[in-house]
């Protein structure tokens, strides 16, 4: 999906300015750690800068803040706006997350669970995993 100059520069500031809990969540995601599946963090999605991103699952991980208590109303259309997009999002409080990372990482199982989505190989290309001798059969 297309995102503005603006956008990107939003999502550079907020890389800079991580949590605490961010910084753990995203210790167990990145590099595909998580499972298998690449996640990004601080990434526009629909018009929106979202915490983490996994597209291959089309799901959204806010990890929120005390300000977030404070204007619900927004949440709520900006996850309007990501479910228009194909996406689901999942929420946590960063206090929660903090004292319990499990219980949103079993979410994120769950959610791929519900999609029967093996994680990809990231090679995204498994020919080189076939036996010795199978790779050129057929190719006379």
């Amino acid at each position: 999906m297309w995102q503005s100059s603006k956008e990107t520069q939003r999502a550079k500031r907020l890389r800079a300015a991580v949590t605490k809990a961010e910084t753990i969540l995203w210790s167990h995601v990145r590099d595909r750690r998580f499972d298998g599946w690449k996640f990004r963090r601080q990434s526009p999605v629909a018009g929106a800068v979202c915490d983490f991103v996994c597209a291959d699952l089309k799901l959204v991980v806010e990890l929120d803040g005390g300000v977030h208590r404070l204007r619900p109303e927004q949440d709520d259309l900006r996850d309007a706006r990501l479910r228009e997009a194909g996406f689901t999002v999942l929420r946590s409080a960063n206090e929660a997350f903090l004292s319990n990372p499990n219980h949103l990482f079993a979410a994120i199982r769950r959610h791929a669970a519900s999609l029967q989505t093996p994680p990809p190989h990231p090679s995204r290309f498994a020919a080189h995993l076939l036996p010795r001798g199978e790779k050129d059969k057929g190719l006379i």
